[in-house]
Formats: C-alpha cells, sequence, structure tokens
C-alpha cells in the first residue's frame, strides 16, 4: 500500500490544474496523493501571496526568470544551476516534453534522405509567435531579419499574419526557421522556445540561456549565443536558407548534446528529490516557523511597496507627459 500524502498546489498560472500536472502524476507513482487544506507539503509558484497562509514544508516551482529565496521556502524546483540540495534544476522544456512521442521525436537521427525530405517539405522562410512584447531584443531581431524575407508573426505581438493562430505546433511546422528567442537571458533558463521547432522538424535560431549548450547539441541549431553580433546571425541564416546541404547537415544532428535527455533533469532524479523533502518533512521544522519567516515578510513588504511606488511614478509620469505635449484644441 502506498504512503498517503497530503499536497496542495497555490499560486499558479490560471487553469492549472492541481490533479492534471506534472508533479501531481509523479508523485503518484510512489504515493496516495490527496488534496488537503491542511497539507504536509505545499508546492506553490509565483503568481501570488496565498502560500503565506501556510506553516507546513513548502516548496517553491518556477518557470519564470526568478531565484528561489530559502526565507519563504523549505525547497525548490527552479531552472537555476543551484548546488543546494534544497534546490533541484528542472527547465521548462523538461515539462514540455512530458511524453513519449516528445521525448523519441527529441532523440531521434535523421538519415540524410529523411534530412532532405524535411528541408524540401518546407514551403516557408521563417516565423516567430510571441505574446509577450517586453522583449526588445527580440523585437529588433524580428525586424532586421525582415529586411531579408519576410517572416511571419503569429502571436499578439507584431501579428502579420490576420490574427493570432490558434495552434502553434501547426502554424510552425511549414517553415524552415523559428525565431526562438527567451524572454531574458539567465544561466539555465531554456524554456519551451527552444524545442517546439524541433519538434516540428524547423531550425531554431535562438537566444536565451548562454549555458544553453550544455543541455543541447549546438550544432543542431542556430545559436546567438556564439554569433558575435546579429549581423553574423543572420549571415548565418541566409547561407543554411541558399545551401540545402548546410541545411541537410543541421538537421540530422542529434538535438541533446549526448543525442539522450539530460540525465540530471529526469524523473527518476525528481522522484528521487520528491522522497528527500517528504521524507525529511516529518522531522525538520518548516522554514515558515522559524526566524527566518520573519525576514521574508519583510522582504515581501518592501517589494510590495516599491512595485506601488513604480507604478504610481509611472502613471504620474505619463500625466505630465500628455500635459505638455497635448495638442491645442482647434475651435
Amino acid at each position: 500500500m502506498k504512503q498517503v500524502l497530503k499536497i496542495k498546489f497555490v499560486d499558479f498560472w490560471n487553469g492549472f490544474h492541481s490533479t492534471e500536472n506534472y508533479f501531481f502524476n509523479l508523485l503518484s507513482l510512489n504515493y496516495e496523493v490527496e488534496i488537503s487544506d491542511t497539507p504536509q507539503m505545499l508546492i506553490y509558484s509565483c503568481y501570488g501571496k496565498e502560500y503565506l497562509k501556510y506553516n507546513c514544508t513548502k516548496l517553491f516551482y518556477t518557470a519564470e526568470n526568478l531565484r528561489p529565496d530559502f526565507t519563504g521556502c523549505d525547497y525548490a524546483i527552479t531552472f537555476d544551476y543551484n548546488n543546494d540540495i534544497r534546490h533541484f534544476r528542472l527547465p521548462l522544456y523538461a515539462i514540455y516534453m512530458d511524453n513519449e512521442t516528445s521525448q523519441l521525436q527529441m532523440q531521434r537521427n535523421y538519415t540524410k534522405e529523411e534530412a532532405l525530405d524535411i528541408w524540401k517539405s518546407k514551403t516557408k522562410f521563417c516565423c516567430m509567435v510571441v505574446s509577450n512584447g517586453q522583449s526588445k531584443k527580440r523585437l529588433d531581431f524580428f525586424n532586421k531579419l525582415s529586411k531579408y524575407k519576410k517572416v511571419d508573426s503569429g502571436g499578439k505581438v507584431m501579428n502579420n499574419v490576420g490574427g493570432p493562430v490558434k495552434d502553434k505546433m501547426e502554424f510552425i511546422k511549414d517553415y524552415r526557421f523559428v525565431i526562438a528567442y527567451e524572454n531574458a537571458s539567465n544561466a539555465g533558463y531554456t524554456t519551451e522556445k527552444l524545442i517546439e521547432p524541433f519538434l516540428t522538424n524547423s531550425i531554431p535560431i535562438y537566444w536565451g540561456n548562454p549555458l544553453v549548450t550544455k543541455d543541447f547539441n549546438e550544432a543542431s541549431f542556430i545559436n546567438l549565443n556564439t554569433s558575435k553580433t546579429e549581423e553574423d546571425l543572420i549571415k548565418e541564416i541566409i547561407a543554411i536558407d541558399n545551401d540545402e546541404q548546410k541545411a541537410v547537415e543541421m538537421l540530422m544532428q542529434p538535438k541533446f548534446l549526448n543525442g539522450i535527455v539530460p540525465n540530471d533533469i529526469s524523473k527518476e532524479r525528481l522522484s528521487l528529490f520528491f522522497d528527500m523533502v517528504v521524507n525529511e518533512s516529518y522531522n525538520k521544522i518548516p522554514v515558515s516557523k522559524t526566524w527566518k519567516n520573519k525576514i521574508h515578510l519583510v522582504k515581501i513588504y518592501f517589494l510590495h511597496v516599491n512595485s506601488i511606488k513604480i507604478f504610481y511614478y509611472a502613471k504620474i509620469k505619463n500625466y505630465f507627459s500628455n500635459l505638455f505635449h497635448a495638442k491645442p484644441s482647434v475651435e
């Protein structure tokens, strides 16, 4: 009989299901998992502050570009390269591969004939699907590459295909290249943006994680991190676009560094991490019951105050900007 484990998920994104997610499914392999309002272990993310109401063992998870704060959580799962025993590295791309089909596709090696057929089947040049318009670097690159050939934008940002596409994977599968820029650059921060083109046999144009080649084979994609400038990157894209042999050689490359999913992010290792968390929760005083929690609450307070200041500063700046640049009325 499996050991009963009472957990709760809070502060996740809209549409998150407590009993249909990567962590619940994995924990259910070894435990009789119950969703409870009095959990033994709370798993929380970064989209709220409900976690502050609990004083049990807390595990922080984020797919965003954020660091764990061990004055507020006992354990953390993030993309970071962090040697702390309380931390497990799980970049978002690993969760996007949570099915056998995706894993087989990511570990598949094509013959020259197969790669040539793939390249010839691509009827369009390059695309981008973006909903976050805050990354100026990504948008600037889109405009630069568009000077060579039209780049189709199927997201909410810079859309030029008649509106946001309903199915991203269906949209990008016809393109030779896909702009796969992250929202930000940080060591270890690799999201779904890199593997989605791989899964459709398109060539990713990547910028983001400066250590991305610790997981992925740099010969299988176009990486700004190894180019001198974006102009050099565009020259590389143009060269591949006009040289069938170069394109085929890239498509034949294994996608991961050693041809297989990195072992350090495997479900087996994550299961062992969860076992440690569960076992220690019986004997270890949660951080929320220690003096560190007071430090955490102070941090939260000042972050809140600063965010209010920034908000009102922006509103005041915008008000005076509009005031002094207002056009005179025409009688």
